[in-house]
């Protein structure tokens, strides 16, 4: 192994950024629809590893050896278990009706006077029980511009609550892909970083949720469909196991049973063949970053051998005028999720590549892995949630006819986040830091 930090290290992940970014800005130049997703990640990173491979060979590392290690590694093997788990529960529930069930509460109780507010809490929600934040706005963004429409409201702005709910739920879910992987890449249990994470999400969400009502207006609002409130109860039994601090692989299997038994009494037609069949939808939905997540796993481990985290480590130390204290170590990590983000326009791919060297920023810093985890989510969260090429942009402005950059301006929950998340990591540090739980207990 090298002894020594070396900016050579870092060569192929930036090819993989590269390649990742440039085919984006290209395909979105020539006017292809979701041009960030022609060139797929799994896809792009090949050549990076190739690079990394040669260049550990060069250096006496065994390549091979240090490849297989890192995506063999227990962290990232359960990651992918528990994204297979997600994606089945999620596909399950969406198949029974239980989004639908979820969006119908939410618009029942919308008082007129507060429509925005309403609609950001209704993402927010949904978001927070499904784990995504492009299929919640999928869900809710039609009803909204339906609102907007018969009250004559600005589309973007209520398109624009639409996806800081969406955002804000994603971001403290405990079964979307960004929580796992930045609960894993720090080795932390999804209890404590949920409760990190509500620290900066909350006084964010309610001064968007204050913003929004002076910004709107009245409008009367009608509850879409009848689907039965029962089928809302299984993401509400998922989320307080979850937060109860029950393993997650154990939770989301207890989900996917109670969902498709739910399915089986309230849902029309639904029996044990569709019930199967949806899980292994679930499980085809998530192929793409469980393949992704063992190839980062890959190069993560021959970047470490090659001395790449070192050399971040020492610059962000550099950077801070010497200084190893939390302060640092923190705007290290914001910085480090928040370019990451900027470069791959995909916050889960943005965290899988970050979180090895937040994970030694961390320790380095003395920044809990907890405070990790949730800084990592968060400027994740809040680049992506204003890119006019990310994914959750491209499909709202997509479904509402609105130019992407319009509709940037318009998502002011990420940039309150933002703001927010700042101003915590300036305020001075405790005496004694929380102990973290394990990540063992619950993810």
């Amino acid at each position: 192994m090298p002894d020594r930090a070396s900016a050579v290290a870092l060569i192929p992940l930036l090819l993989f950024l590269a390649l990742f970014l440039g085919t984006g800005v290209y395909y979105t130049a020539q006017g292809v629809e979701m041009g960030f997703y022609q060139l797929r990640a799994p896809v792009a990173i090949l050549p990076g590893l190739a690079l990394a491979a040669w260049l550990a060979r060069r250096r006496g590392v065994p390549a091979l050896d240090t490849l297989l290690a890192g995506m063999g590694h227990p962290n990232v093997v359960l990651m992918c278990l528990v994204f297979l788990l997600a994606g089945a529960f999620a596909t399950v529930s969406q198949q029974i009706g239980a989004v639908d069930a979820v969006v119908s509460l939410g618009l029942g109780v919308l008082p007129a006077a507060l429509v925005l507010p309403g609609l950001f809490l209704v993402a927010g929600f949904v978001a927070l029980s499904v784990g995504t934040s492009m299929g919640t706005i999928a869900a809710v963004t039609p009803i909204a511009l339906g609102v907007a429409e018969a009250a004559g409201m600005d589309p973007a702005l209520v398109v624009g609550a639409v996806v800081g709910g969406a955002m804000f739920g994603d971001n403290l879910s405990i079964i979307s892909d960004t929580t796992i992987a930045a609960t894993r890449s720090q080795g932390v249990s999804m209890r404590d970083k949920f409760r990190e994470n509500v620290r900066f999400a909350l006084p964010a969400a309610l001064a968007t949720v204050v913003l929004l009502a002076v910004l709107g207006d009245s409008a009367p609002v009608q509850a879409p469909g009848s689907a039965s409130p029962w089928l809302a109860l299984p993401y509400l039994v998922v989320l307080v196991l979850a937060v109860a601090g029950v393993n997650v692989v154990l939770v989301l299997g207890i989900g996917i049973v109670i969902a498709g038994a739910f399915g089986f009494a309230l849902a029309p037609a639904y029996d044990l063949p569709r019930f199967a069949g949806d899980v292994y939808l679930g499980y085809e939905s998530m192929v793409e970053i469980m393949l992704l997540s063992l190839l980062i796993g890959g190069l993560a481990a021959l970047t470490q051998a090659l001395g790449g985290l070192d050399w971040i480590a020492r610059q962000i130390a550099r950077m801070a005028g010497g200084r190893r204290g939390r302060r640092a170590g923190e705007f290290g990590i914001a910085a480090l999720a928040a370019g990451s983000d900027a470069f791959t326009a995909n916050n889960t791919v943005a965290i899988l590549v970050s979180g090895p060297v937040a994970r030694e920023i961390a320790e380095r810093h003395a920044v809990t892995p907890r405070r990790a985890a949730s800084l990592l989510d968060i400027f994740a969260c809040v680049v992506q949630g204003v890119l006019p090429y990310g994914a959750q942009i491209l499909l709202a402005a997509s479904l509402a006819t609105l130019s992407p950059l319009q509709l940037a301006g318009r998502i002011h929950y990420n940039w309150i986040l933002g703001a927010v998340a700042v101003g915590f990591m300036l305020w001075p540090a405790r005496a004694t830091a929380p102990t973290d739980t394990g990540a063992d207990h619950a993810g």
